[in-house]
């Protein structure tokens, strides 16, 4: 599609593209390893993604990557030592992703908005894809243009890969769909709005019952509310591991809606897989 729509109560497309560190574990440590960029698609696609993210490197030792994952989908294209350049579909990932890096490598990925996704494959709910990595394209989408593959990682010069996802995403969407307008609204106010702790709350903030809520953010985001309520504070909390020398854990986990120090410290350790004083900066 080459004039797609946008929604209309989806969140306001960004002027520029976060450059926060939210879900990378060490993020230091990728960016002294990897080339790593963030980039805005073509204004038409804003509404439904969030960024292109690019990553290059050349390595002569392996390094591991690890990311908490955001409740986003990725379709992400790869060329990997060893392997035939591919894309995937990467459904939102419940557990911590690992990568290892090595040798000489390119991935061209695209972040879609929690909810955007769907308007790209409207035949099957998005919860269908959670926890799973999908390749061909062809699995997903409809219609998969010729050569978009190749399209997306042979050219070194990087607007040359930005277009090629660009045309990519066109080709194959969106299908304008106002409940996806309202899910990408619904899940960006539970981004942005500490105020919410619980999804009855956000439910009869709505005028929704919690069912109805859960029903759409199953349809249409891919995970629960709850989920996303509970990631977000992760996010942020491993923000704070990653900048500060010194967090007052016992006054974030109020701030982040926890009942106490002890609730942040357990889901923490069990999502990044060790306790935030470990990973503090030292």
């Amino acid at each position: 599609m080459a004039d797609a729509p946008e929604p209309t109560c989806g969140p306001d497309p960004a002027p520029t593209p976060r450059s926060d560190t939210k879900g990378i574990v060490d993020a230091a440590g990728l960016f002294a390893h990897a080339r790593f960029r963030r980039h805005l698609p073509t204004p038409a696609l804003r509404p439904y993604v969030e960024q292109y993210w690019l990553i290059d490197w050349d390595l002569s030792q392996p390094y591991a990557s690890h990311v908490v994952p955001h409740p986003s989908v990725n379709v992400v294209f790869q060329t990997l030592p060893g392997q035939e350049p591919f894309a995937e579909v990467a459904g939102i990932g419940l557990d911590l992703f690992t990568q290892k890096l090595e040798g000489r490598g390119r991935v061209c990925g695209v972040k879609f908005r929690p909810g955007g996704f769907r308007p790209f494959a409207p035949t099957r709910p998005v919860s269908a894809w959670t926890g799973r990595r999908l390749l061909p394209l062809e699995e997903v989408f409809a219609e998969v243009p010729q050569g978009a593959v190749d399209a997306v990682l042979t050219p070194d010069e990087e607007q040359a890969r930005l277009a090629a996802l660009d045309a990519f995403l066109l080709a194959v969407g969106p299908t304008p769909d106002p409940q996806a307008d309202l899910a990408m609204a619904l899940a960006e106010r539970i981004r942005t709005d500490r105020g919410i702790r619980r999804v009855g709350e956000l439910a009869r903030a709505e005028g929704m019952s919690v069912r109805t809520l859960q029903r759409l953010f199953s349809a249409y985001v891919g995970v629960g509310p709850k989920w996303l309520i509970l990631r977000h504070r992760i996010h942020e909390a491993l923000e704070h591991a990653e900048t500060e020398r010194e967090v007052d854990w016992a006054t974030l986990a109020t701030t982040l809606g926890y009942a106490d120090q002890a609730h942040l410290i357990r889901d923490f350790t069990t999502t990044v897989g060790v306790p935030p004083t470990a990973y503090a900066p030292q």
